[in-house]
């Protein structure tokens, strides 16, 4: 277990006995606080890939640097905060500190880049790719090329991807496990009865997460101090991955690919922050950047212009 899910777990054990309370047909024995890496790896992603371990990390300038990383990870906003716009922290998408097969590891992501991205049609080195973390995911600014934390996040990716070949774009365990098709089409409805079964006892009812004494434990899904709409979780099929690979916390493929889609196209049909992108108007930034079946920006769900919200808002530290 994690130095840092070894701090968290009173606190997560605290919220589960009072959300039970709360909502009684989730039972305790039912959730597992603590992520089960090893299931993540070996199912649907064929890693084989053990990351070094956190204690391994050398005790010299380089290892503080690569701890200064992980840091970031785990606690983005306290490590980076003059980046940071929301009340994310990386490890939110990326579990274990990125460490996780099927998570969206960092190894599997170090040794595939530079590499062509047709989000920004352009070749993209790492550090360019961190600086779309935090401008999107985070809500936040992109930290300049070279700045102390892309060096430390570049640092703890290339600790983490040891052993690792380079070029390898299609390593197993990288990114997110693809997902079958839904047979059905994602649906709202649906989506929201999944979600109060499995969601809400850790994302709360709103969506907006969970705090303990001013420490986000459980990330807001929507909402002002969620991704912005620029994220890659803005995509329902994105999004569906990761939740079929990775959700509920420590219940890795308990949903139904049905379920995942599902869920996914729930959270992703609620308002949160203007895509940085904004073109003057919704119709004008969803014909550039989200004309697909697969961003309900720009689209009307349950009456509501998703993304009708105005110019974004300026980042503030």
């Amino acid at each position: 277990m994690s130095k840092h899910i070894q701090q968290i777990k009173p606190v997560l054990t605290s919220i589960l006995l009072a959300s039970v309370a709360v909502v009684p047909m989730v039972s305790l024995a039912a959730v597992e606080v603590t992520p089960k890496s090893a299931p993540n790896a070996a199912v649907l992603t064929g890693s084989t890939f053990t990351p070094p371990d956190p204690s391994t990390i050398p005790n010299d300038e380089f290892g503080k640097m690569v701890q200064l990383g992980r840091n970031i990870m785990f606690e983005s906003k306290k490590y980076a905060p003059q980046y940071v716009g929301n009340s994310l922290n990386c490890v939110n998408c990326h579990t274990d500190g990125g460490a996780m097969a099927g998570s969206a590891p960092l190894w599997g992501a170090w040794v595939s880049y530079p590499a062509y991205r047709s989000k920004n049609k352009k070749v993209n080195t790492f550090e360019d790719r961190l600086q779309g973390c935090f401008r999107f995911s985070m809500n936040g600014k992109m930290p300049p090329l070279g700045s102390e934390a892309l060096v430390a996040l570049s640092s703890y990716s290339y600790w983490l991807a040891k052993g690792l070949p380079t070029g390898d774009s299609k390593i197993a365990g990288r990114g997110y496990p693809d997902i079958p098709e839904p047979k059905q089409a994602p649906d709202f409805v649906r989506g929201q009865a999944v979600y109060e079964a499995n969601c809400a006892i850790c994302h709360a009812a709103n969506g907006e997460g969970r705090m303990v004494n001013g420490t986000v434990v459980f990330p807001p899904l929507w909402g002002a101090q969620s991704f912005n709409w620029g994220a890659g979780m803005g995509s329902i099929s994105n999004a569906a991955k990761f939740i079929y690979a990775n959700m509920p916390y420590g219940q890795s493929y308990s949903l139904t690919p049905q379920q995942a889609w599902d869920v996914a196209y729930f959270m992703d049909g609620h308002e949160r922050p203007q895509d940085p992108r904004w073109e003057g108007s919704v119709a004008a930034t969803r014909a550039k950047y989200h004309d697909n079946k697969n961003s309900l920006y720009g689209t009307k769900v349950n009456g509501v212009l998703l993304g009708d919200t105005g110019a974004p808002k300026p980042f503030n530290q």
